[in-house]
């Protein structure tokens, strides 16, 4: 690839600062929710990287970045490529650490063949997180929100013939990974403006949720859990 060297190839390049930070964000994010995290990187094209995350919620984290992988596709763990982003040496080529692959135990949902069904307001979407936290809180035990919450569908959207049913988990995935814009320490949904979007795109077997600053994705249909049984 462009710009490594041989002994580089399990290395990391995010040249533009804008972009280091955008990346360290969501890392930040993904440690926070499980101090364990493991966050597998994907070549997207010439110029982007994927980073995925799976969380706690069973379902899955992404950000797109611009920026260089040394290898095509590695799982390395979050603290490691925390500390790489916003350390000293941050702009050089950021070393992996050990490949952590095996940790990674999730399929990924596919890069095409995804149907846009609707846009949804974002607004809307932390009322129902807000809610939901606070039957949480009143529910939920030291293990987290109950089982019956999260699978829950909160939201029906329907376009054309396509219809899609979005479970708590991914709304809470969606507003723990802090992917709307608001102003404030957190998402408020007095703060969250009322143009923005959230769009709901599907195939035949996930669901996805894009927001302005990542997507998350999950299986669709009962009996379909992310990490295999």
């Amino acid at each position: 690839m462009p710009g490594f060297e041989h002994s580089d190839q399990r290395a990391l390049r995010v040249p533009d600062p804008a972009e280091r930070e955008n990346l360290s964000t969501f890392v930040a994010r993904a440690v926070r929710l499980d101090p364990a995290a493991v966050i597998r990187l994907r070549r997207r094209g010439e110029q982007y990287v994927s980073a995925w995350a799976a969380t706690g919620f069973e379902a899955l984290a992404v950000r797109n970045v611009v920026a260089e992988l040394g290898v095509d596709d590695v799982t390395v763990g979050g603290d490691t490529l925390l500390s790489g982003l916003t350390g000293p040496q941050a702009a050089d080529p950021i070393d992996l650490g050990y490949s952590m692959d095996s940790a990674w135990r999730t399929a990924l949902p596919p890069r095409s063949g995804w149907r846009h069904v609707d846009d949804v307001p974002a607004r809307s979407l932390v009322e129902l997180a807000e809610r939901g936290a606070e039957v949480a809180a009143e529910h939920g035990s030291e293990f987290g929100p109950p089982v019956s919450l999260l699978d829950q569908t909160v939201l029906t959207v329907t376009g054309g013939d396509e219809q899609a049913e979005v479970p708590m988990r991914v709304v809470f995935t969606l507003t723990a990974m802090d992917f709307i814009p608001h102003s404030g320490e957190k998402a408020d949904s007095r703060r969250i403006a009322p143009t923005e979007i959230v769009r709901v795109r599907t195939t035949r077997t996930w669901l996805r949720l894009d927001a302005r600053y990542g997507s998350v994705a999950r299986r669709r249909g009962p009996g379909m859990p992310l990490t295999p049984r």
